[in-house]
């Protein structure tokens, strides 16, 4: 991107966003769905050294690794899309 495409969304940069990340799914039948109460384990697929999915404004922008780090859950990046697929994916 050029100095005036940067230029150009300057005025967005401070929008605040929502991201969420994905860990894992799991197939249910609605019987289960309805019996889940507050402490209820769900074992999710995809979760084993898969890479997690980050999503903003649920478009996919990126994709890491679990990681806990002095007692603090973060997410490593390890894949990210360019920052032109990025800008698009929120329009």
């Amino acid at each position: 991107m050029d100095a005036l495409s940067d230029r150009s969304i300057d005025f967005i940069l401070d929008v605040p966003l929502e991201m969420t990340v994905e860990l894992g799914g799991a197939d249910m039948k609605i019987k289960d769905l309805l019996e889940i109460d507050r402490g209820s384990v769900l074992v999710l697929s995809e979760l084993d050294e898969e890479p997690v999915n980050i999503y903003i404004k649920d478009k996919l922008i990126a994709r890491g690794d679990i990681i806990v780090q002095n007692g603090v859950y973060g997410i490593r990046i390890t894949e990210i899309k360019s920052r032109i697929e990025r800008i698009h994916s929120l329009a």
